[in-house]
């Protein structure tokens, strides 16, 4: 019982991760100091975990997961575009 209520806890913290540093780059529309790479790995890593969750049919999993994928690549996306601008602009 305790092991079903730790993923949930886990899924918890892992929604929470991406919210707080979008939020910020929407406000500041600064993203120098934010890894390109780790966002990347971390859609990928999304993926493949949304991808597992429907294949196992986990209803939890898949909106929790689909909705981080979402977030993360809202980030990656706002990073890729922010980035882009500021490199031409100069």
């Amino acid at each position: 019982m305790t092991d079903h209520w730790i993923g949930y806890l886990g899924i918890v913290f892992g929604l929470l991760v991406a919210p707080p540093q979008l939020i910020r780059i929407i406000r500041t529309r600064k993203v120098k100091d934010v890894s390109l790479y780790t966002y990347i790995f971390l859609v990928c890593a999304v993926s493949c975990y949304l991808y597992n969750a429907i294949y196992i049919g986990s209803l939890a999993f898949t909106i929790t997961n689909g909705v981080a994928l979402i977030v993360n690549s809202a980030v990656l996306i706002l990073l890729i575009r922010l980035r882009y601008e500021v490199r031409f602009e100069s």
